[in-house]
């Protein structure tokens, strides 16, 4: 129990899904020092299977778009989250819709402490004006200080991550087979700033095909997302599309399995890294020091745009921002660097 005897604590985090997963080695790290400790966690439905498997966690989730939208929904919210008999809130996100369930739940007197995002050396970061970037707060350290707050006191370490699902069903046979090592590629993100050029990354999807007793799973979201991967689906053996195929709990089975993570900064980097995988992210016009690597990874499978050819990197947090030429930033990662650092984590000579 922590020192002031909170016994339930309501954790906000409603989107983004690389930021819900990021939660997920503190709240593991959490329960695990404080068994005792009961934990409600608010979010999106679609975000529920992220961290339904954590010990003493249970999800409530908000319909943000339709019966929670609005001051008049989120009161409504509001009174159905008062009626779990909640000690204390802990706000990992800090946005407006949280920002006005603070202010509820202040009227009933239950302390709520809030995630300090840091935007003034963020800005600074960006500015442009930075020679030798020095490495922010890390996302899963700002959430960790929100809990030390309440009283709290725990550390997070890189065996917090959730264990690999056992595939049983039938999906299983097609998507993993027997004595492949299996790599994951999620070749998207919701910015162009932060996407790997497509001819380079059919260059490297090519080079990896061509490697002894591998499989290469595809993953991605929207329509367009979805024809190209079926077109690299299609041009090359042993490269299966995932996108649209599986329900999402059955795609977090699959990236639980996977032996290697090759993602842009966005989401399926961190669904990967909260499980334990080895995860190489390539950055464009953002940058790892901004605080937003995939929980536990090393430096080495940090694979950044060449600032001495851009020196403004990284030009914005999120990857939404950069100034002309600088969409070409990412054209300075070859394909080459890439497959040897999967040879590396492969063991492959």
């Amino acid at each position: 129990m922590a020192k002031n005897r909170i016994g339930h604590i309501l954790v906000i985090r409603l989107s983004a899904m690389g930021d819900v997963a990021m939660t997920v080695p503190v709240l593991l790290a959490l329960t695990d020092k404080y068994p005792d400790v009961k934990i409600t966690f608010l979010t999106k439905p679609f975000f529920a299977p992220i961290i339904s498997k954590i010990p003493n966690v249970s999800v409530f989730t908000a319909d943000v778009k339709g019966a929670h939208k609005g001051p008049l929904g989120l009161w409504k919210l509001f009174k159905q989250l008062r009626e779990m008999d909640v000690d204390a809130v802990a706000d990992l996100h800090n946005v407006l819709r949280s920002n006005i369930l603070k202010i509820f739940f202040g009227l009933y007197g239950i302390p709520v402490e809030q995630m300090d995002k840091g935007r003034k050396e963020k800005r600074k970061l960006i500015s442009g004006k930075i020679k030798e970037l020095h490495s922010l707060t890390p996302m899963y350290l700002r959430y960790r200080s929100v809990f030390e707050r309440h009283g709290f006191e725990f550390s997070v370490h890189k065996a917090h991550v959730l264990g690999k699902h056992r595939i049983t069903t039938d999906f299983g046979t097609s998507f993993i087979p027997k004595g492949k090592k299996l790599i994951g590629i999620a070749p998207f993100a919701a910015f162009s700033g932060k996407i790997y050029p497509l001819a380079l990354m059919e260059t490297l999807i090519s080079e990896l095909a061509a490697l002894k007793d591998v499989k290469i799973l595809l993953f991605g979201g929207g329509q367009k997302e979805r024809t190209v991967l079926e077109d690299w689906d299609q041009k090359f053996a042993g490269c299966t599309s995932i996108a649209g195929k599986l329900p999402f709990k059955a795609e977090l089975a699959l990236i639980s399995n996977l032996e290697v993570m090759i993602s842009m900064d966005s989401g399926n980097g961190h669904l990967a890294a909260m499980y334990g995988v080895p995860v190489i992210t390539l950055w464009g016009v953002t940058h790892p020091a901004a605080g937003f690597a995939p929980f536990g990874q090393s430096v080495e499978n940090q694979i950044v745009s060449n600032r001495d050819e851009f020196p403004l990197i990284p030009t914005s947090v999120y990857g939404n921002k950069f100034p002309p030429g600088y969409d070409q930033v990412m054209k300075t990662i070859s394909p080459e660097q890439i497959v040897k650092r999967v040879r590396q984590i492969l063991i492959i000579d």
